[in-house]
C-alpha cells in the first residue's frame, strides 16, 4: 500500500488581519552573521509581502527582540508569530527566546503565538546537500583541470559539525542530519563534532577521524549563518589538514540563506497558524530524566541574555569574513552570564580543549 499524505494548500497570509511575524536570533557581535540574519529576514519578507516581518536578537546585536517587537505594534500588528531562527530546540528556543516574548507579552498585552525551530526537515536536508554538493563539484572540477581523477563517494568522510549543546537531544539532531547525508550521497563514513560545549569538539574529533584512512574529508558547518564559531571550525580544520598533506579536507558553505531554508520559516509559520505546531518534547531534558541530566528537570523558564541584550557594535575587525581574532580560543563569558553546568564539562575530548594553546 502506498502513503501519500496529502499536500496542505498554501495559507492565504493576507486574509488574516493584524498579523505579524517576528524572527528570533540569537545575535553575533560580527557584522556579517548579523547582515546575514538580516538578508534572511529579508528573503521572508520576498515571500510574504502582504505582512509585517521583523526580527531581532537575545544579544551582543540590534535590534533586540523588544525592539522588533515594538516595530511591529508601530505597524498596527495585534497578533504576533515568533519563530526561532535556530536550527535545534535547546536552552535558547526552549528558555531564552520564550522569556523574553512572554515577558513582552504580559507587560504589553500583545497576542505572541511561539512556532517551533527549523528542525530536522526534508527541506533543510535537501538544502545541506546542496551546499556539500558544491564542496564536492568544485573539488572534482580542479581535479580534471589538473588532469587527474576525482576521489570516489566511497573513499570520502563526511565530518558534519553542530554548534554543540548542554541539550543531548539538540545534539543527536546533529547527528541524524549526518547519517540522512552519508546514506544520500553514498559517503564512506561519517561523523558528527561540535564547535562548542560538548564533544567531540572539532578539532581532536578530525584528528580521530583521519586515522580511519579515508584520502578525502568533507568538513560541512551545519550552521545558518557566518561569525566566529564558522571560523573556528575552519581554522581547525585547517590545523589538522597542514599536518596530514596526504588527506585532502574540503570545507563545505554554512546553509546561509539558501532558498530551502526560507521555505521551511515559511513552513514553520504555517504549522503555527494552523496549530500543528509540535515540539519534541519526549527527550527535553527539562521535562524527562535524560541520562546524566536529571538534575534540570522541572527547571524554572528564564532567559541569561538580560543583562548583553544589545550589548557592543558589531566587529570592525572582519567586516567581511570572521578571523576570530577579536574572540579566541577559552574567552570567558562576560560576567553574569552563565548557563546551566554540564555534566562532561572535563571531558578529555570536549570543552576543555577549547582553551589549549596553539
Amino acid at each position: 500500500m502506498t502513503h501519500t499524505p496529502a499536500a496542505q494548500p498554501p495559507l492565504d497570509f493576507s486574509s488574516l488581519d493584524g498579523l505579524g511575524v517576528m524572527i528570533c536570533g540569537h545575535g553575533s557581535r560580527n557584522r556579517l552573521a548579523c547582515e546575514e540574519f538580516a538578508q534572511l529576514a529579508h528573503g521572508l519578507r520576498q515571500r510574504l509581502p502582504e505582512v509585517p516581518v521583523e526580527h531581532g536578537y537575545l544579544e551582543f546585536a540590534r535590534p533586540i527582540l523588544r525592539d522588533g517587537l515594538d516595530r511591529l505594534r508601530q505597524r498596527g500588528v495585534t497578533r504576533v508569530l515568533a519563530v526561532p531562527g535556530m536550527l535545534f530546540a535547546a536552552g535558547h528556543a526552549k528558555n531564552d527566546i520564550p522569556s523574553v516574548l512572554n515577558t513582552y507579552a504580559a507587560e504589553t498585552g500583545l497576542q505572541i503565538q511561539y512556532g517551533r525551530e527549523l528542525g530536522i526537515d526534508r527541506k533543510m536536508i535537501q538544502a545541506a546537500g546542496a551546499r556539500v554538493r558544491e564542496a564536492l563539484d568544485a573539488a572534482d572540477a580542479a581535479a580534471a583541470n589538473a588532469g587527474g581523477e576525482p576521489v570516489p563517494l566511497s573513499d570520502t568522510l563526511l565530518v558534519v559539525v553542530g554548534r554543540g549543546s548542554s541539550d543531548p537531544d539538540a545534539n543527536s539532531n546533529v547527528t541524524k542530519v549526518m547519517r540522512m547525508l552519508v546514506e544520500g550521497f553514498g559517503f564512506g563514513w561519517g561523523e558528527t563534532v561540535y564547535s562548542g560545549v560538548t564533544f567531540p569538539l572539532v578539532e581532536p574529533g578530525l584528528r580521530h577521524v583521519v586515522r580511519l584512512g579515508f584520502r578525502r574529508i568533507v568538513v560541512f558547518p551545519y550552521f545558518l549563518f557566518s561569525g566566529v564559531l564558522v571560523s573556528r571550525i575552519y581554522q581547525h580544520t585547517d590545523r589538522v589538514a597542514a599536518d596530514h598533506p596526504e588527506v585532502q579536507f574540503l570545507k563545505a558553505g554554512y546553509l546561509n540563506d539558501h532558498p530551502l531554508v526560507i521555505d521551511t520559516f515559511r513552513e514553520r509559520l504555517e504549522e503555527a497558524i494552523r496549530g500543528d505546531t509540535a515540539m519534541n518534547c519526549s527527550l527535553c531534558k527539562y521535562r524527562a530524566q535524560v541520562l546524566g541530566f536529571e538534575q534540570e528537570v522541572g527547571a524554572p523558564q528564564h532567559s541569561h541574555h538580560h543583562h548583553v541584550e544589545g550589548l557592543g557594535e558589531p566587529c570592525n575587525l572582519c567586516e567581511q569574513e570572521c578571523t576570530g581574532a577579536c574572540q579566541p580560543d577559552g574567552v570567558p563569558l562576560p560576567s553574569g552570564h552563565h548557563h546551566s553546568p554540564y555534566p562532561h564539562a572535563d571531558h578529555p575530548l570536549g570543552p576543555l580543549t577549547l582553551g589549549r594553546a596553539g
